[in-house]
């Protein structure tokens, strides 16, 4: 199924989907009037506090789709086109006010409805300069209500009049009918699709999901939505879905990267509800009313219950086993969107990828607060781990590749090995991530706790280096600069450049340390002869360089060896 074709059936089952025709928008303020047109006041609709007020949302005829053009919306705008006063500079208001009232003029003609005769009437009598309300509305959305009816909340587009032309001016601008791609039926044409909001790094005042806004785009003489024909309904349906998935707290939207990521089951109310905060979960997004302990930890328990690759119906008795669910990454390309990646498939496989996932990345011992989310995955492959500095299209590269069981992004390996070497972290979500690129990518065998006996001179070489780094802390304390400070990057790449100066130090500092502590300088001595002996004699006995892979192992052998000296012995290892 079509990206389309999938968001229109979506639509059909929101439970507040906006009718063919209208669009949830921010109004900020309602401009009451009284059947001459003269005017009751106007009524500040926002709310949140005095220093960040918050515009209310309603429900209003949807709003024209502008480049650079000058077009009103019907029976609502901006303060500029409304009534002719903006914040700024303004050298186009008297022009967009002016092109407001005219269309309503032409649209409103022939109306003998009370409500929209008073807006003509004060569109007729209105001058910008009679604007003496809050200056914190220009710029706003506003909308117009009869006095009599505003305390109902009935506005101006609300009445069956207004209804009834807005069906009329849609009828009017319908393009030719053809075939729609998504619905197959014949219909007239959208001539330009709606505005995607909400996707990060897109314009906000939204993005083309499809557009032709250039010769280059258009072929066999046809114009914008002609090249793809799709109908003016079809067009509305997948706009107002994916508008209302990418809302701020839809709970169908993740962030991965620079992938704005919305998911949708397709189901019940009741499966979908608890399927899709299921998988928001999965990837650090907890759903609404999740943010007490005892929520979090009946998360926690769905997803532990996930890994260890228990039925969807012990996880949830609500979750339908062959539940459809759909994932899409969006991401932005100049004034359109691209689409990163799509993945169709039931719940069981999506949950069996997961669950394929979490083993992959699975190292001993793993990341102090638990099994690490995706998002911090990714933070510890950015720059000072904002997520603002991770690699074009490595999140959403890496999500297809956890939703479809394909192999990973070799870029994880390579920027997990640079931020190692910038800034010395070696920790269990970063082996991690390289050991799932080893696993899958490479189809090689990588141990998940320590293993002494895993021949690799990569793994091996980093468990020398972290006993190295033991011994100069046994003889000497902690220090400024550490043995991991100065020679972690050279060692790993380069090992018989820095190994044999390390050795040297070693041996000195053993000799140090047997005078105060002997026990714990014979045991590093034989764990050190120990790794050596793994070491093939062909290395003479330290490799000249390591290739990326055995540099991912040699971190892995670096964090089991390290993590191996400072875990709690039990009693009968202490008495060994």
């Amino acid at each position: 199924m079509s990206v389309l074709a999938a968001l229109v059936r979506a639509y059909d089952r929101l439970p507040d989907a906006p009718p063919f025709g209208y669009s949830a928008e921010k109004i900020a303020a309602v401009l009451a009037l009284h059947p001459d047109g003269s005017v009751a006041g106007l009524h500040d609709l926002r709310g949140g506090t005095a220093k960040k007020p918050t515009p209310a949302v309603l429900m209003v005829p949807q709003a024209v789709k502008r480049t650079a053009g000058i077009a009103p919306n019907f029976l609502w705008d901006k303060t500029a086109y409304t009534l002719g006063v903006t914040a700024g500079e303004g050298k186009r208001t008297a022009e967009e006010h002016a092109t407001f009232a005219a269309r309503h003029r032409e649209w409103l003609d022939s109306t003998q409805d009370e409500g929209l005769q008073a807006l003509l009437r004060f569109l007729d009598r209105w001058a910008p300069d009679r604007f003496v309300w809050d200056d914190g509305l220009r710029d706003q959305n506003i909308v117009f209500a009869l006095e009599t009816d505003r305390m109902a909340g009935v506005m101006l587009h609300d009445r069956p009049a207004a209804r009834e032309l807005w069906a009329a001016v849609q009828g009017a601008r319908g393009g030719a009918g053809a075939v729609c791609l998504v619905t197959g039926h014949h219909a007239p044409v959208a001539r330009l699709h709606p505005a995607i909001k909400g996707v990060w790094g897109a314009q906000t005042a939204g993005a083309s999901l499809v557009s032709f806004n250039l010769d280059a785009f258009e072929s066999y003489g046809h114009e914008q939505g002609d090249n793809a024909p799709v109908s003016d309904q079809a067009a509305f349906a997948y706009g107002a879905a994916l508008n209302a998935f990418l809302a701020k707290g839809s709970g169908h939207r993740v962030q991965i990267g620079d992938a704005s990521t919305v998911f949708w089951a397709e189901a019940p109310e009741a499966v979908a509800s608890v399927a899709e905060g299921v998988f928001a979960a999965m990837f650090d997004a907890l759903p609404d009313g999740a943010a007490d302990d005892d929520a979090r930890r009946e998360i926690e328990m769905k997803l532990d219950l996930i890994r260890q690759g228990r039925p969807l119906t012990e996880v949830d008795p609500a979750l339908e086993p062959g539940t459809r669910f759909t994932v899409l990454g969006l991401a932005p390309n100049a004034a359109r969107l691209s689409v990163r990646f799509m993945v169709q498939d039931s719940f069981d496989e999506i949950a069996r990828c997961y669950r394929q996932w979490q083993q992959d990345i699975r190292v001993e011992p793993g990341p102090r607060n638990g099994p690490a989310s995706l998002f911090r995955q990714l933070c510890e492959l950015a720059v000072q781990g904002k997520m603002d500095n991770l690699p074009p299209r490595l999140g959403g590269d890496m999500m297809r590749a956890i939703l479809t069981g394909g192999h990973y992004p070799l870029t994880v390996l390579s920027t997990a090995l640079t931020r190692i070497r910038a800034d010395g972290r070696i920790d269990a979500i970063r082996t991690g991530l390289m050991k799932a690129v080893l696993v899958r990518n490479f189809r090689q065998e990588v141990p998940v706790a320590l293993d002494p006996e895993f021949d690799n001179k990569g793994y091996q070489l980093g468990r020398m280096f972290a006993v190295y780094e033991q011994i100069q802390r046994a003889a000497l304390g902690d220090v400024n600069a550490g043995v991991r400070d100065k020679y972690y990057g050279a060692a790993s790449a380069t090992p018989r450049k820095v190994f044999a100066m390390l050795d040297r130090g070693a041996m000195a500092h053993l000799s140090k340390l047997g005078k105060k502590k002997p026990g714990h300088e014979v045991n590093l001595t034989k764990t050190l002869r120990a790794i050596m002996d793994r070491l093939s004699p062909a290395d003479a006995p330290f490799p000249q360089t390591l290739a990326a892979q055995d540099q991912a192992l040699f971190a892995l052998g670096y964090h089991h060896q390290h993590s191996e000296f400072f875990r709690k012995k039990t009693d009968d290892e202490d008495q060994a």
